[in-house]
């Protein structure tokens, strides 16, 4: 797996520019992340993999108009 964004290599940690958040994961959902990528680099994996979906959801912002994540 690259480099993740967010994660600073050098420093085995990330950045201090984020904010804290609790998430409740399905049942098993951690452990086969874990499984991925690492126990140590789940919140890693996570964060990069929620980066990219908004990403994705704010290039389609005006296709998606009223769907499911509208305001």
């Amino acid at each position: 797996m690259g480099r993740m964004r967010g994660y600073d290599a050098t420093m085995g940690r990330p950045p201090l520019n984020v904010k804290s958040t609790n998430v409740r994961l399905p049942e098993g959902l951690g452990e086969r992340i874990d499984k991925l990528v690492g126990r140590q680099r789940r919140a890693a994996f996570i964060r990069d993999v929620l980066e990219r979906e908004v990403e994705r959801l704010e290039s389609e912002q005006p296709k998606i108009e009223g769907g499911p994540f509208a305001p």
